[in-house]
């Protein structure tokens, strides 16, 4: 039938995954860096994603196309739900490298480059937003920092001048799943009483999808914590800081 679809202009397409957590039927995924329609029967072509794509390049035409099938979604939806339960887990494996610690404070410079002294300012472990336990005691009334994962290589002073003093959660908003980000972060926030949400992510058009990830998390966890936005320029400065607006 002919009906009116999504289509992906994939020159255009930057991966951000912005477009994901707007399609309510789960009909959007990025693959291989870019956006791409799980199948036709998945789209209602209303286009409720146009307005999150910050590139244009969600566009409804009228073609050819299978019709749109509501108990498809259903299924589709409940299968995603069940792989995210699968993934968002505390982590009960056994495994050394998913086990939720805090780190002692540290009472002398650990490292010495250059003649100069630093020291890491890592209070937990894991780090890794899929990995964290959103039950894990440093998360209480926590300041936290969500860092999209190139910052800290960017960012001469990430430990001092952003770690110091926070919980941290690292991610890559363009190359991991955006909607199982959402869930992680709406359940820490939930269950926290978080003091603060700092998000620090680089200049690059997709890192952005970090901001509208904990946006989205604010929203379904339903808490009003403010959050602040550090936008960090390739050559390592930071470009701008902010109140992320409501």
């Amino acid at each position: 039938m002919k009906r009116q679809i999504i289509r992906i202009d994939e020159d255009r397409c930057n991966g951000c995954g912005l477009c994901v957590p707007a399609c309510a039927e789960g009909a959007l995924q990025i693959v291989n860096g870019k956006a791409r329609l799980v199948a036709d029967r998945l789209c209602d072509g209303l286009g409720a994603c146009l307005g999150d794509c910050p590139q244009g390049a969600l566009i409804i035409e009228e073609r050819e196309a299978e019709a749109f099938d509501e108990e498809a979604v259903h299924h589709h939806l409940a299968h995603l739900e069940a792989g995210k339960k699968a993934k968002v887990q505390d982590f009960d494996c056994g495994c050394p490298g998913t086990h939720a610690r805090a780190l002692a404070a540290k009472k002398e410079p650990v490292a010495q480059v250059s003649g100069e002294t630093t020291q890491s300012e890592l209070g937990q472990w894991p780090v890794q937003l899929k990995l964290i336990n959103p039950g894990a005691p440093y998360f209480r009334g926590a300041d936290l920092l969500v860092a999209a994962d190139c910052v800290p290589f960017a960012f001469a002073d990430f430990h001092r001048q952003l770690l110091r003093g926070r919980a941290v959660a690292v991610g890559c908003p363009k190359l991991d799943d955006a909607m199982q980000y959402v869930d992680k972060l709406a359940e820490i926030i939930r269950r926290n009483d978080l003091s603060a949400i700092t998000v620090t992510y680089m200049e690059v058009p997709c890192c952005s999808g970090l901001v509208s990830i904990v946006r989205e998390a604010l929203k379904r966890s339903g808490c009003a914590v403010p959050v602040n936005l550090v936008r960090v320029a390739l050559d390592g400065t930071v470009m701008e800081e902010k109140r992320l607006s409501a």
